[in-house]
């Protein structure tokens, strides 16, 4: 495979990774993305995973562009406290700030973020990277994608209704924050998981194995 500079796009334009590789310097890149892509099971990062990833480089590229000297852990974490929709707005503000004060465009940075759609076009539009099979791994993280989906619509959805009620004087309640809480619970062992820790771990308590005579277990939000 050729490298992310001698690149020609298969449809005629340059994909967003693409453009933001060349304007950032991040050579190798594209490389590093199929490679991560395409190892073996153990070692393969998903979608999702690689655009968290090209996303905290983009940052890290940003942040010393304007004359930071970021540390790793600080990376991520402000990642994590731009992009984490269990983060408070509180703190969410806090991070933009900071990186407002050193010269950092936060609203162009978050319009740059790439999602996993994009990750995924450029891989296999772009560089043409093709994987054997879908793995378990990329199947459940789809499933979690389209949960967070949800869970995040049902929020903003949530939210919507609580500002409108206190506007008209209906309710009453101080700075409010929604939260979404999706579990799932086991009628045979009786244990109860968020929806993500249960289906990254793979399994509950009893694992399924205690024979039932209960249906399915229980999904609440």
């Amino acid at each position: 495979m050729s490298s992310d500079e001698s690149e020609t796009p298969r449809r005629g334009r340059r994909s967003k990774v693409q453009r933001l590789i060349d304007e950032y310097d991040l050579d190798g890149e594209g490389e590093r993305l199929e490679d991560l892509w395409t190892a073996n099971r153990e070692e393969r990062l998903s979608l999702r995973e690689l655009a968290d990833d090209f996303n905290r480089r983009l940052l890290r590229a940003v942040m010393v562009e304007v004359g930071m000297n970021p540390l790793d852990g600080e990376v991520a974490n402000t990642y994590r406290l731009l992009t984490d929709d269990d983060v408070s707005s509180g703190m969410q503000t806090q991070a933009r700030q900071t990186l407002e004060r050193e010269g950092v465009d936060v609203d162009d940075l978050q319009k740059n973020f790439v999602s996993h759609q994009a990750i995924h076009t450029y891989l296999t539009k772009y560089r043409g990277v093709t994987q054997d099979k879908q793995t378990d791994e990329d199947r459940i993280q789809k499933g979690l994608d389209t949960i967070q989906r949800l869970r995040s619509r049902t929020a903003a959805v949530s939210e919507n209704i609580v500002e409108n009620l206190v506007s008209t004087g209906r309710i009453h309640v101080g700075d409010f924050e929604v939260l979404v809480d999706v579990r799932v619970f086991c009628r045979d062992c009786g244990t109860q998981y968020d929806v993500q820790d249960l289906l990254e771990g793979g399994q509950c308590e009893c694992g399924g194995d205690i024979v039932s005579t209960g249906s399915e277990a229980d999904v609440s939000e």
